[in-house]
């Protein structure tokens, strides 16, 4: 029993599968934060684009401001 204890922990085959884990986790927390910023950004520019042309005078061609 001690030598398998002894083996296992000189068995390095799964350090690549944690590698490649760690890496992931990082690309997907990396990818959460980059939508989470656009979205934020983005859901902003529709409601000004929004109030912009709310204001707009569809007659003369000019656009309100306030």
């Amino acid at each position: 029993m001690i030598k398998f204890f002894k083996n296992f922990r000189k068995d390095e085959a799964g350090a690549v599968t944690v590698d490649w884990v760690v890496l992931t986790a990082a690309v997907v927390g990396l990818a959460v934060a980059a939508f989470t910023a656009i979205e934020t950004t983005t859901g902003n520019l529709t409601t000004e684009a929004a109030q912009a042309l709310n204001a707009a005078d569809a007659t003369s061609g000019a656009i309100a401001t306030e």
